[in-house]
């Protein structure tokens, strides 16, 4: 039961990362579930990832709800831990965390520092990944 409210809780961004994950497979991606996780690999959002985003540039790997959208399956499996704590925040912050994410960017920006590496969310998952 407790399982099924994590996944009800991040179900508004996982539905958003599904939308990804059926842009990349109708481009050329590939897709499949990992431990209760979509993992989604290549097409289309890959090019947007390798392109990258204000403040963080490019980016190996996303993560929305239960879902996780990286640039390839090799991208998969080296950022797995990093991308399971962004899935745990999910389960904790539900879709509130794409707003909290990058607010806590902007703050430690703010503060002088980077709004990507001094991301409270980001230096989670960094450290559980080491």
């Amino acid at each position: 039961m407790r399982r099924l409210a994590l996944y009800l809780w991040a179900l508004p961004a996982t539905l958003l990362g599904v939308l990804i994950a059926l842009a990349s497979w109708g481009s050329g991606g590939a897709v499949r579930r990992v431990e209760g996780v979509l993992e989604v690999a290549g097409g289309w959002p890959a090019r947007v990832l390798r392109r990258g985003f204000p403040f963080s540039g490019a980016v190996a790997a996303l993560t929305l709800g239960h879902v996780v959208v990286a640039v390839s399956s090799i991208a998969l499996k080296e950022t797995r831990a990093h991308e399971r704590v962004h899935v745990r925040q999910f389960e904790r912050w539900g879709v509130l965390l794409l707003v909290l994410y990058p607010l806590a960017g902007l703050l430690a920006w703010l503060r002088g520092g980077d709004p990507y590496l001094d991301n409270p969310f980001e230096r989670e998952a960094r450290a559980a990944a080491e």
